[in-house]
Protein backbone atom coordinates (compact mmCIF):
# COMPACT_ATOMS: atom_id res chain seq x y z
CA UNK A 1 0.00 0.00 0.00
CA UNK A 2 1.80 3.48 -0.87
CA UNK A 3 0.42 6.79 -0.10
CA UNK A 4 -0.19 9.55 -2.44
CA UNK A 5 0.11 13.15 -0.73
CA UNK A 6 -0.77 13.36 2.91
CA UNK A 7 2.57 14.72 4.02
CA UNK A 8 1.25 16.99 6.64
CA UNK A 9 -0.90 13.51 8.12
CA UNK A 10 2.27 11.50 7.86
CA UNK A 11 4.18 13.60 9.69
CA UNK A 12 1.72 14.33 12.52
CA UNK A 13 1.48 10.15 12.65
CA UNK A 14 5.44 9.63 12.77
CA UNK A 15 5.30 12.00 15.35
CA UNK A 16 2.91 10.07 17.31
CA UNK A 17 4.51 6.85 16.18
CA UNK A 18 8.51 8.39 17.82
CA UNK A 19 7.29 9.70 20.98
CA UNK A 20 8.22 8.63 24.74
CA UNK A 21 4.66 8.44 25.68
CA UNK A 22 1.76 6.75 24.52
CA UNK A 23 -0.78 8.58 22.36
CA UNK A 24 -4.34 8.87 21.33
CA UNK A 25 -4.82 10.29 17.92
CA UNK A 26 -8.24 11.15 16.45
CA UNK A 27 -8.74 11.46 12.63
CA UNK A 28 -11.78 12.51 10.97
CA UNK A 29 -13.18 13.39 7.60
CA UNK A 30 -15.93 12.37 5.21
CA UNK A 31 -17.20 9.25 3.70
CA UNK A 32 -14.55 7.67 1.07
CA UNK A 33 -12.08 10.27 1.78
CA UNK A 34 -9.27 7.95 2.66
CA UNK A 35 -8.88 7.39 6.44
CA UNK A 36 -8.68 3.96 6.91
CA UNK A 37 -6.35 3.62 3.65
CA UNK A 38 -4.04 5.91 5.71
CA UNK A 39 -4.02 4.18 8.66
CA UNK A 40 -3.38 0.55 7.04
CA UNK A 41 -0.74 1.70 4.73
CA UNK A 42 1.55 4.49 7.06
CA UNK A 43 1.25 1.58 10.16
CA UNK A 44 1.12 -1.34 8.03
CA UNK A 45 2.33 -4.44 10.38
CA UNK A 46 3.22 -2.37 13.23
CA UNK A 47 -1.43 -2.71 13.87
CA UNK A 48 -1.47 -4.80 16.71
CA UNK A 49 -4.99 -4.84 16.87
CA UNK A 50 -8.12 -3.03 14.84
CA UNK A 51 -11.62 -3.27 15.05
CA UNK A 52 -14.33 -1.52 12.53
CA UNK A 53 -17.99 -0.48 14.27
CA UNK A 54 -20.92 -1.94 12.43
CA UNK A 55 -23.17 0.52 10.83
CA UNK A 56 -26.22 0.64 12.48
CA UNK A 57 -25.40 -2.05 14.40
CA UNK A 58 -27.15 -3.28 18.13
CA UNK A 59 -24.83 -3.01 21.09
CA UNK A 60 -24.99 -6.84 21.44
CA UNK A 61 -23.55 -6.86 17.97
CA UNK A 62 -20.93 -4.48 18.25
CA UNK A 63 -19.51 -6.43 21.36
CA UNK A 64 -19.60 -9.81 19.47
CA UNK A 65 -17.83 -8.26 16.22
CA UNK A 66 -15.22 -6.95 19.13
CA UNK A 67 -15.09 -10.32 20.69
CA UNK A 68 -14.50 -12.12 16.94
CA UNK A 69 -11.54 -9.79 16.21
CA UNK A 70 -9.97 -10.26 19.49
CA UNK A 71 -9.57 -14.37 19.26
CA UNK A 72 -8.20 -13.28 15.75
CA UNK A 73 -5.48 -12.72 17.98
CA UNK A 74 -6.11 -14.04 20.76
CA UNK A 75 -7.82 -17.96 21.22
CA UNK A 76 -7.67 -17.37 25.00
CA UNK A 77 -10.73 -15.05 25.02
CA UNK A 78 -12.55 -17.51 22.75
CA UNK A 79 -15.29 -18.67 24.93
CA UNK A 80 -15.78 -14.93 26.73
CA UNK A 81 -18.73 -13.40 26.18
CA UNK A 82 -18.87 -9.68 27.63
CA UNK A 83 -21.55 -8.11 29.20
CA UNK A 84 -21.13 -4.79 28.70
CA UNK A 85 -18.02 -2.77 27.07
CA UNK A 86 -16.39 -2.61 30.65
CA UNK A 87 -16.13 -6.22 31.09
CA UNK A 88 -14.86 -6.09 27.11
CA UNK A 89 -12.01 -3.57 27.88
CA UNK A 90 -10.94 -5.46 30.44
CA UNK A 91 -10.16 -8.94 28.13
CA UNK A 92 -8.48 -6.26 25.54
CA UNK A 93 -6.54 -5.23 28.63
CA UNK A 94 -5.47 -8.62 29.73
CA UNK A 95 -4.37 -9.08 25.85
CA UNK A 96 -2.41 -6.36 25.39
CA UNK A 97 -0.55 -6.88 29.09
CA UNK A 98 0.53 -10.30 27.41
CA UNK A 99 2.67 -8.44 25.12
CA UNK A 100 5.75 -7.08 26.10
CA UNK A 101 6.76 -3.69 26.57
CA UNK A 102 9.01 -1.93 24.01
CA UNK A 103 10.42 1.62 22.61
CA UNK A 104 8.61 0.43 19.59
CA UNK A 105 4.90 1.54 19.38
CA UNK A 106 2.19 -0.85 19.37
CA UNK A 107 -0.35 0.35 17.39
CA UNK A 108 -4.91 -0.40 18.08
CA UNK A 109 -7.01 1.28 15.42
CA UNK A 110 -10.13 1.42 16.01
CA UNK A 111 -12.32 2.68 12.88
CA UNK A 112 -16.21 4.11 12.53
CA UNK A 113 -15.47 4.99 16.37
CA UNK A 114 -18.78 7.05 16.35
CA UNK A 115 -20.80 3.71 15.30
CA UNK A 116 -20.06 1.85 18.28
CA UNK A 117 -20.64 4.28 20.73
CA UNK A 118 -24.97 3.82 19.83
CA UNK A 119 -27.43 5.23 22.47
CA UNK A 120 -26.84 3.89 25.75
CA UNK A 121 -24.18 1.80 24.47
CA UNK A 122 -21.56 2.54 27.61
CA UNK A 123 -18.98 1.92 24.80
CA UNK A 124 -17.41 6.06 25.25
CA UNK A 125 -17.20 5.82 28.89
CA UNK A 126 -15.59 1.96 29.02
CA UNK A 127 -13.12 3.49 26.05
CA UNK A 128 -11.99 6.66 28.38
CA UNK A 129 -11.63 4.14 30.94
CA UNK A 130 -9.80 2.01 28.96
CA UNK A 131 -7.44 4.81 27.92
CA UNK A 132 -6.79 7.15 31.13
CA UNK A 133 -6.34 3.90 33.59
CA UNK A 134 -4.52 1.45 31.08
CA UNK A 135 -2.96 3.25 28.05
CA UNK A 136 -1.50 6.41 29.98
CA UNK A 137 0.35 3.36 32.32
CA UNK A 138 2.54 2.23 29.25
CA UNK A 139 4.48 4.33 26.82
CA UNK A 140 4.14 2.17 23.80
CA UNK A 141 0.89 2.40 23.00
CA UNK A 142 -0.84 4.45 19.52
CA UNK A 143 -4.15 4.32 19.45
CA UNK A 144 -6.00 5.52 16.46
CA UNK A 145 -9.96 6.80 16.42
CA UNK A 146 -11.60 7.04 13.09
CA UNK A 147 -15.27 8.75 12.21
CA UNK A 148 -17.26 9.95 9.00
CA UNK A 149 -19.30 11.66 11.55
CA UNK A 150 -17.37 14.54 12.06
CA UNK A 151 -19.96 16.04 14.12
CA UNK A 152 -19.61 13.29 16.57
CA UNK A 153 -16.06 13.18 16.69
CA UNK A 154 -15.39 16.90 17.18
CA UNK A 155 -17.61 16.84 20.20
CA UNK A 156 -17.45 13.95 21.64
CA UNK A 157 -13.61 12.94 21.04
CA UNK A 158 -11.35 16.04 20.55
CA UNK A 159 -13.81 18.51 22.64
CA UNK A 160 -14.28 16.24 25.01
CA UNK A 161 -15.05 17.53 28.44
CA UNK A 162 -15.27 14.27 30.59
CA UNK A 163 -13.08 11.44 30.26
CA UNK A 164 -11.23 12.13 27.49
CA UNK A 165 -10.86 15.84 27.67
CA UNK A 166 -7.57 17.07 26.51
CA UNK A 167 -6.47 13.32 26.07
CA UNK A 168 -6.07 13.83 22.60
CA UNK A 169 -2.48 14.05 21.54
CA UNK A 170 -2.94 13.93 17.76
CA UNK A 171 -5.55 15.31 15.69
CA UNK A 172 -6.16 15.36 11.78
CA UNK A 173 -8.89 16.32 9.49
CA UNK A 174 -8.68 14.70 6.23
CA UNK A 175 -9.58 16.45 3.59
CA UNK A 176 -10.19 15.51 0.27
CA UNK A 177 -6.99 15.28 -2.63
CA UNK A 178 -5.90 18.92 -3.60
CA UNK A 179 -5.64 19.37 -7.16
CA UNK A 180 -2.03 18.91 -7.42
CA UNK A 181 -2.62 15.32 -5.13
CA UNK A 182 -4.76 14.00 -7.51
CA UNK A 183 -2.73 14.47 -10.66
CA UNK A 184 -0.12 12.98 -8.53
CA UNK A 185 -2.48 9.85 -8.11
CA UNK A 186 -3.39 9.75 -11.26
CA UNK A 187 0.30 9.52 -12.52
CA UNK A 188 0.37 6.84 -9.42
CA UNK A 189 -2.22 4.90 -10.83
CA UNK A 190 -0.48 5.28 -14.51
CA UNK A 191 -3.34 7.14 -16.03
CA UNK A 192 -1.74 9.99 -17.89
CA UNK A 193 -3.70 13.27 -17.64
CA UNK A 194 -3.55 17.05 -18.95
CA UNK A 195 -4.67 19.21 -16.11
CA UNK A 196 -7.38 20.69 -18.10
CA UNK A 197 -8.75 17.26 -18.24
CA UNK A 198 -8.18 16.64 -14.31
CA UNK A 199 -9.35 19.81 -13.53
CA UNK A 200 -13.36 19.10 -15.35
CA UNK A 201 -13.31 15.42 -13.61
CA UNK A 202 -12.23 17.09 -10.20
CA UNK A 203 -15.52 19.61 -10.84
CA UNK A 204 -17.31 16.94 -10.53
CA UNK A 205 -15.76 14.51 -8.16
CA UNK A 206 -13.94 16.26 -5.89
CA UNK A 207 -10.52 15.32 -4.57
CA UNK A 208 -12.40 11.77 -3.06
CA UNK A 209 -9.75 9.11 -3.23
CA UNK A 210 -12.57 6.44 -3.62
CA UNK A 211 -14.19 7.96 -6.45
CA UNK A 212 -11.14 9.07 -8.55
CA UNK A 213 -10.40 5.37 -8.01
CA UNK A 214 -12.52 4.44 -10.66
CA UNK A 215 -11.62 6.75 -13.32
CA UNK A 216 -9.86 4.62 -15.96
CA UNK A 217 -7.22 5.35 -18.47
CA UNK A 218 -7.52 6.39 -22.01
CA UNK A 219 -11.14 8.31 -21.54
CA UNK A 220 -12.21 11.74 -21.44
CA UNK A 221 -13.42 13.70 -18.77
CA UNK A 222 -17.11 13.51 -20.26
CA UNK A 223 -16.79 9.75 -20.91
CA UNK A 224 -15.97 9.06 -17.45
CA UNK A 225 -18.58 11.41 -16.02
CA UNK A 226 -21.00 9.79 -17.89
CA UNK A 227 -19.71 6.45 -16.67
CA UNK A 228 -19.61 6.87 -13.14
CA UNK A 229 -22.60 8.98 -12.76
CA UNK A 230 -25.11 8.52 -15.40
CA UNK A 231 -24.86 5.00 -17.60
CA UNK A 232 -27.53 2.34 -16.04
CA UNK A 233 -26.13 1.35 -12.24
CA UNK A 234 -23.35 3.70 -12.53
CA UNK A 235 -20.95 3.60 -9.28
CA UNK A 236 -22.23 7.20 -8.07
CA UNK A 237 -26.00 6.57 -9.07
CA UNK A 238 -26.92 6.86 -5.62
CA UNK A 239 -23.58 7.81 -3.55
CA UNK A 240 -25.16 11.21 -2.50
CA UNK A 241 -28.63 9.77 -1.48
CA UNK A 242 -25.83 7.17 0.96
CA UNK A 243 -23.80 9.37 1.99
CA UNK A 244 -26.46 11.32 3.98
CA UNK A 245 -28.25 8.03 5.24
CA UNK A 246 -24.90 6.89 6.50
CA UNK A 247 -24.17 10.20 8.22
CA UNK A 248 -26.97 12.35 9.52
CA UNK A 249 -30.33 11.32 10.94
CA UNK A 250 -33.38 11.43 8.42
CA UNK A 251 -34.97 14.01 10.17
CA UNK A 252 -32.26 16.14 10.83
CA UNK A 253 -31.99 19.87 8.05
CA UNK A 254 -28.91 18.38 6.22
CA UNK A 255 -30.33 17.35 2.96
CA UNK A 256 -32.72 20.28 3.80
CA UNK A 257 -30.21 23.25 3.63
CA UNK A 258 -27.99 21.57 0.59
CA UNK A 259 -31.32 21.71 -1.54
CA UNK A 260 -32.01 25.09 -0.39
CA UNK A 261 -27.91 26.33 -1.53
CA UNK A 262 -28.41 24.14 -4.66
CA UNK A 263 -31.59 25.88 -5.54
CA UNK A 264 -30.45 29.35 -4.46
CA UNK A 265 -27.17 31.63 -5.23
CA UNK A 266 -24.28 29.42 -6.43
CA UNK A 267 -22.06 32.34 -4.83
CA UNK A 268 -23.59 31.49 -1.44
CA UNK A 269 -26.68 32.27 0.99
CA UNK A 270 -26.53 34.03 4.82
CA UNK A 271 -27.85 31.72 7.69
CA UNK A 272 -31.20 33.92 7.72
CA UNK A 273 -31.74 33.29 3.58
CA UNK A 274 -31.48 29.47 4.69
CA UNK A 275 -33.89 29.44 7.00
CA UNK A 276 -36.30 32.20 4.91
CA UNK A 277 -36.19 29.22 2.39
CA UNK A 278 -36.75 26.19 4.44
CA UNK A 279 -39.29 27.98 6.59
CA UNK A 280 -37.59 26.86 9.81
CA UNK A 281 -36.80 28.63 13.41
CA UNK A 282 -33.56 29.28 14.23
CA UNK A 283 -33.25 26.62 16.33
CA UNK A 284 -31.02 23.71 17.78
CA UNK A 285 -31.30 20.89 15.25
CA UNK A 286 -30.98 23.63 12.67
CA UNK A 287 -27.94 25.16 13.72
CA UNK A 288 -26.39 20.77 14.50
CA UNK A 289 -27.27 20.70 11.35
CA UNK A 290 -25.60 23.15 9.50
CA UNK A 291 -22.24 22.66 11.94
CA UNK A 292 -22.58 18.90 11.29
CA UNK A 293 -22.15 19.91 7.20
CA UNK A 294 -19.07 22.46 8.04
CA UNK A 295 -17.48 19.93 10.51
CA UNK A 296 -18.04 16.93 7.57
CA UNK A 297 -16.64 19.50 4.40
CA UNK A 298 -20.00 19.56 2.58
CA UNK A 299 -19.93 23.05 3.07
CA UNK A 300 -17.88 26.20 3.09
CA UNK A 301 -18.53 29.23 5.65
CA UNK A 302 -16.61 32.26 4.10
CA UNK A 303 -16.53 36.30 4.61
CA UNK A 304 -18.51 38.23 2.42
CA UNK A 305 -18.69 41.82 2.54
CA UNK A 306 -22.24 43.60 1.31
CA UNK A 307 -20.81 47.36 0.53
CA UNK A 308 -19.55 47.96 4.12
CA UNK A 309 -21.27 45.09 6.00
CA UNK A 310 -19.60 42.00 6.56
CA UNK A 311 -21.49 39.04 6.51
CA UNK A 312 -20.89 35.27 6.61
CA UNK A 313 -21.99 33.20 3.77
CA UNK A 314 -22.31 29.60 2.93
CA UNK A 315 -21.99 27.16 -0.10
CA UNK A 316 -22.24 24.21 -0.83
CA UNK A 317 -18.12 23.04 -0.95
CA UNK A 318 -18.27 19.58 -1.64
CA UNK A 319 -18.19 19.06 -5.90
CA UNK A 320 -19.68 15.93 -6.36
CA UNK A 321 -22.95 16.87 -3.98
CA UNK A 322 -22.94 20.07 -6.04
CA UNK A 323 -22.95 18.20 -9.15
CA UNK A 324 -25.67 15.32 -7.89
CA UNK A 325 -28.24 18.59 -7.11
CA UNK A 326 -27.61 20.37 -10.09
CA UNK A 327 -27.54 17.52 -12.84
CA UNK A 328 -27.49 14.10 -11.59
CA UNK A 329 -30.85 14.65 -9.86
CA UNK A 330 -32.85 16.68 -12.81
CA UNK A 331 -31.30 14.91 -15.55
CA UNK A 332 -31.42 11.23 -14.22
CA UNK A 333 -31.54 8.75 -17.12
CA UNK A 334 -30.23 11.19 -19.61
CA UNK A 335 -27.05 10.88 -22.07
CA UNK A 336 -24.43 13.44 -20.58
CA UNK A 337 -22.65 13.66 -23.47
CA UNK A 338 -25.84 15.81 -24.36
CA UNK A 339 -26.07 17.25 -21.40
CA UNK A 340 -22.80 19.09 -21.48
CA UNK A 341 -23.18 20.99 -24.29
CA UNK A 342 -26.85 22.64 -22.80
CA UNK A 343 -25.87 26.20 -21.11
CA UNK A 344 -26.66 25.08 -17.87
CA UNK A 345 -23.41 22.85 -17.77
CA UNK A 346 -21.23 26.34 -18.81
CA UNK A 347 -22.80 28.13 -16.22
CA UNK A 348 -22.12 25.97 -13.76
CA UNK A 349 -18.49 25.57 -14.03
CA UNK A 350 -18.07 29.05 -13.51
CA UNK A 351 -19.67 28.48 -9.84
CA UNK A 352 -17.58 25.32 -9.53
CA UNK A 353 -14.51 26.31 -11.19
CA UNK A 354 -14.90 29.56 -8.42
CA UNK A 355 -15.46 26.76 -5.47
CA UNK A 356 -12.59 24.91 -6.61
CA UNK A 357 -10.11 28.49 -6.49
CA UNK A 358 -11.64 29.19 -3.15
CA UNK A 359 -10.11 25.39 -1.79
CA UNK A 360 -6.74 26.11 -3.63
CA UNK A 361 -6.29 30.15 -2.12
CA UNK A 362 -3.18 29.06 -0.85
CA UNK A 363 -2.45 28.19 -4.49
CA UNK A 364 -3.61 30.92 -5.71
CA UNK A 365 -1.89 33.25 -3.43
CA UNK A 366 1.33 31.66 -4.23
CA UNK A 367 0.95 31.85 -7.67
CA UNK A 368 0.31 36.06 -6.82
CA UNK A 369 4.03 35.84 -5.33
CA UNK A 370 2.26 36.84 -1.98
CA UNK A 371 2.13 33.61 -0.13
CA UNK A 372 4.46 34.55 2.66
CA UNK A 373 2.90 37.87 3.81
CA UNK A 374 -0.36 37.98 6.02
CA UNK A 375 -3.59 38.71 4.28
CA UNK A 376 -7.08 37.77 4.56
CA UNK A 377 -9.81 36.97 1.82
CA UNK A 378 -13.28 37.20 0.91
CA UNK A 379 -15.93 37.93 -1.85
CA UNK A 380 -17.11 41.61 -2.23
CA UNK A 381 -20.15 43.02 -3.51
CA UNK A 382 -22.34 45.85 -4.01
CA UNK A 383 -25.44 47.31 -6.10
CA UNK A 384 -23.56 47.67 -8.75
CA UNK A 385 -20.32 45.51 -9.05
CA UNK A 386 -19.37 42.18 -7.60
CA UNK A 387 -15.71 40.59 -6.79
CA UNK A 388 -15.15 36.97 -6.60
CA UNK A 389 -12.04 37.44 -4.46
CA UNK A 390 -10.03 39.63 -2.87
CA UNK A 391 -6.85 39.23 -1.46
CA UNK A 392 -6.58 41.89 1.65
CA UNK A 393 -2.52 41.62 2.52
CA UNK A 394 -0.76 43.25 5.07
CA UNK A 395 2.03 45.11 3.22
CA UNK A 396 -0.40 47.36 1.97
CA UNK A 397 -2.04 46.11 -1.22
CA UNK A 398 -5.24 44.45 -2.48
CA UNK A 399 -5.39 42.04 -5.28
CA UNK A 400 -9.41 42.04 -6.95
CA UNK A 401 -9.54 38.89 -8.72
CA UNK A 402 -12.23 37.87 -11.18
CA UNK A 403 -12.26 34.40 -11.78
CA UNK A 404 -13.55 32.79 -15.21
CA UNK A 405 -13.77 29.26 -16.84
CA UNK A 406 -13.21 29.31 -20.05
CA UNK A 407 -12.18 26.59 -22.75
CA UNK A 408 -9.44 28.57 -24.27
CA UNK A 409 -7.53 31.89 -23.70
CA UNK A 410 -9.64 34.74 -23.09
CA UNK A 411 -9.84 37.65 -25.20
CA UNK A 412 -10.59 41.14 -23.53
CA UNK A 413 -12.63 43.61 -24.93
CA UNK A 414 -13.66 47.40 -24.56
CA UNK A 415 -16.76 45.84 -22.66
CA UNK A 416 -14.78 43.68 -20.87
CA UNK A 417 -12.44 47.32 -19.22
CA UNK A 418 -15.22 49.51 -18.81
CA UNK A 419 -16.66 46.41 -16.38
CA UNK A 420 -13.30 45.57 -15.09
CA UNK A 421 -12.55 49.27 -14.39
CA UNK A 422 -16.35 49.99 -13.18
CA UNK A 423 -15.30 46.92 -10.04
CA UNK A 424 -12.01 49.05 -9.42
CA UNK A 425 -13.88 52.23 -8.93
CA UNK A 426 -16.96 50.93 -7.26
CA UNK A 427 -14.39 48.75 -4.55
CA UNK A 428 -12.64 51.80 -4.02
CA UNK A 429 -15.67 54.26 -3.46
CA UNK A 430 -16.98 52.01 -0.99
CA UNK A 431 -14.78 50.79 1.17
CA UNK A 432 -12.93 53.87 1.24
CA UNK A 433 -9.72 51.99 1.08
CA UNK A 434 -6.02 54.10 1.14
CA UNK A 435 -4.45 50.41 -0.38
CA UNK A 436 -2.87 50.12 -2.88
CA UNK A 437 -5.91 47.49 -5.63
CA UNK A 438 -4.93 45.68 -8.67
CA UNK A 439 -7.13 43.85 -10.94
CA UNK A 440 -5.69 40.08 -11.70
CA UNK A 441 -6.85 37.49 -13.25
CA UNK A 442 -7.78 33.67 -13.11
CA UNK A 443 -8.78 32.14 -15.85
CA UNK A 444 -8.43 28.17 -17.04
CA UNK A 445 -5.77 29.02 -20.14
CA UNK A 446 -4.74 32.96 -19.10
CA UNK A 447 -5.70 35.90 -21.06
CA UNK A 448 -3.98 37.19 -24.36
CA UNK A 449 -1.97 40.25 -24.33
CA UNK A 450 -3.73 43.01 -25.70
CA UNK A 451 -4.41 46.43 -25.52
CA UNK A 452 -7.19 46.18 -22.80
CA UNK A 453 -5.74 43.41 -21.14
CA UNK A 454 -2.48 45.20 -20.74
CA UNK A 455 -4.32 48.44 -19.45
CA UNK A 456 -5.94 46.46 -16.10
CA UNK A 457 -4.83 43.21 -15.33
CA UNK A 458 -1.49 42.97 -13.31
CA UNK A 459 -1.57 39.24 -12.54
CA UNK A 460 -2.83 37.03 -15.55
CA UNK A 461 -2.81 33.56 -13.64
CA UNK A 462 -3.78 30.14 -15.05
CA UNK A 463 -5.46 26.94 -13.89
CA UNK A 464 -1.98 25.38 -13.54
CA UNK A 465 -1.27 27.67 -10.08
CA UNK A 466 -3.63 25.61 -8.81
CA UNK A 467 -2.15 22.14 -9.28
CA UNK A 468 1.15 23.99 -7.33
Amino acid sequence: MKLVGRIREQELLTDALTSHRSELVAIYGRRRIGKTYLVRAFFGKQITFSFTGLSKGKRSEQLKSFMLKLNEVSAEFMLKKPRDWLEAFSYFKSYLKGIKETHKKKVVFIDEFPWVDSHKSGFLPAFENFWNDYCTTRSDLLVVVCGSAAAYMVKNIINNSAGLSKRVTQTIKLSPFSLGETRDFFRHKGIPMEEYEILKIYMVLGGVAEYLEHVKPGESAMTTIENLCFKPRAYLEDEYNQVFKSLFEERSYHQKIMDALAGGNKKGMTREEILEVLQVSSGGRFSDSLDDLLQSGFLLKYDSFRNKKKTLLFRIFDEHCLFHLQFMRPFSGSNWMQIFQKQEYKTWCGYAFETICLKHVNQVKKGLKCDQIQSSNYSWSNDKAQIDLVINRDDGVITLLEIKFFNDEMSLTQSDLDCLRNKENQFRLTTKTKKGHYTGMLTTWGVKPNEYSKAIVSNNLTMHCLFD
